[in-house]
């Protein structure tokens, strides 16, 4: 029967190829409006981590002076404090980390010098956030306070430096100091990137990273945002590392209520011990927030994200409005023939089934065709702003949602103008026939 009343339903399209486009049409500009805001929404707003969303806490502690305005802490730490929570292994895991620019001297002659985006972190960075490695492995807990001069390369910068080859052993001159590479990334781009919102929500992964302990030897200075309340230091290195300014994300990894609970409570204990050596003169408010917490607290997805999303949905549903009356003009014209399919014993039941089969046909037509405008919609969102490539791009869940959108809208729009025609008395057409 369905077979049946799908070729009805393609004879019925046939039979009125411009009315049928232009519900078509109709639907399309709908459903790729709609589907490019869906999934720039979609992507931005994902977890980014979801095993362990609920495990991983970005610290938070209120190291600003009285006079700050803002009522939330700061979201970055100090170098002293950084250190004291690092010494203190509190967590399962913890990272201390930042970014900061290298000089990279590739291996062969005819590359020439590069500057290159390095993170500088904890061994427990990556199986933290599980990072998936290609070749080798993280560098031994021994190197993140030693200052062992060891490396891991991004898969990207791997494949420019050594073709995609296993690394691993090799050596690589950065800056004016020889590095020994550990292991190479597979390919890893976390979207947003949870763990340092302060440079980039939708940035690249680092092309490289680096142990901790390689702050003080190697004098390496942040490259990211820097906040400092009062004196930044005496002009020296040693006195900005012990100065008020922030420029450091702490996460620790902690896995049930207990443990968070526990590291609360510790990290109130050593905030209470600071203000009586004169620091943290503000109220006690520090803050463990995970990373769905610290996605909304940092507004990865803002207002305007939304209000696009509602707006799209708004003019799909105008778009629908006007498939509705296109579908019931069409319909209606062919009232001679329904009456006269009623008269002969056509139940009103099988007739409603053959329509809301035609329209879904013209649904599913439409969402093809969205899909062709939204994939137009999301190459200009990739070409107009700064790593759209992130957040513009098709995946089969939003092209699954995309046809269903479609069809559930089609049938939606349909019901109506089907109801309307077999509800009509048969015999002012038999008479007209």
């Amino acid at each position: 029967m369905f077979i049946y009343n799908l070729r009805l339903a393609w004879l019925s399209v046939r039979r009125n190829p411009i009315l049928s486009v232009l519900m078509v049409g109709a639907i399309a500009i709908g459903i790729g409006v709609s589907t490019t805001t869906l999934t720039v929404y979609h992507l931005m707003s994902g977890n980014p981590i979801p095993d362990k969303s609920n495990q991983l806490y970005a610290v938070q502690l209120d190291s600003r002076s009285k006079e700050a305005t803002s009522t939330d802490p700061p979201t970055q730490l100090n170098y002293r404090d950084a250190m004291a929570l690092m010494h203190a292994h509190r967590a399962t895991r913890q990272t201390a980390d930042y970014i900061t620019s290298l000089v990279v001297h590739p291996p062969r002659v005819e590359q020439k010098p590069f500057y290159a985006v390095a993170r500088v972190a904890l061994s427990d960075f990556f199986p933290m956030f599980e990072v998936p490695f290609q070749y080798g492995s993280p560098w031994e807990k021994a190197d993140d306070e030693s200052g062992a001069q060891v490396a891991v390369l991004s898969h990207d910068l791997n494949q420019k430096l050594f073709g995609g080859a296993n690394s691993v052993g090799k050596s690589l001159q950065l800056g004016d100091r020889t590095f020994r590479i550990v292991g190479v990334l597979a390919p890893w781009s976390p979207t947003p990137k949870f763990y340092d919102l302060e440079n980039n929500h939708f940035g690249d992964t680092e092309d490289l990273f680096i142990p901790f302990g390689l702050t003080v030897p190697m004098q390496l200075q942040s490259s990211g945002n820097t906040n400092c309340y009062g004196s930044a230091g005496d002009g020296t290195f040693t006195g900005f590392l012990n100065s008020e300014c922030n420029w450091i994300q702490f996460w620790v990894e902690l896995p049930t209520q207990a443990d968070r609970d526990s590291y609360m409570q510790f990290l109130n204990s050593y905030v209470q011990e600071q203000k009586r050596v004169g620091r943290f003169p503000r109220p006690l408010d520090n803050r463990l927030q995970n990373v769905t917490e610290w996605l909304n607290f940092n507004h990865v997805v803002s207002d305007d994200s939304r209000a696009l999303v509602a707006l799209a949905l708004l003019f799909l549903g105008v778009c629908m409005l006007n498939t509705i009356g296109l579908i019931l003009a069409k319909f209606l014209r062919r009232s001679p023939e329904i009456g006269l399919r009623r008269a002969l014993g056509a139940r009103r039941s099988v007739l409603f089934r053959q329509y809301l089969v035609e329209v879904g046909i013209i649904g599913v037509a439409g969402g093809l065709g969205g899909l062709l405008l939204a994939w137009l919609g999301l190459w200009g969102v990739r070409n107009l702003i700064s790593d759209g490539a992130r957040i513009a791009h098709l995946d089969w869940l939003m092209v699954g949602a995309a046809l269903l959108l479609a069809l559930a809208a089609s049938i939606a729009a349909g019901i109506y103008p089907a109801w309307r025609v077999i509800r009509m008395a048969p015999a002012a057409y038999l008479k007209v026939q």
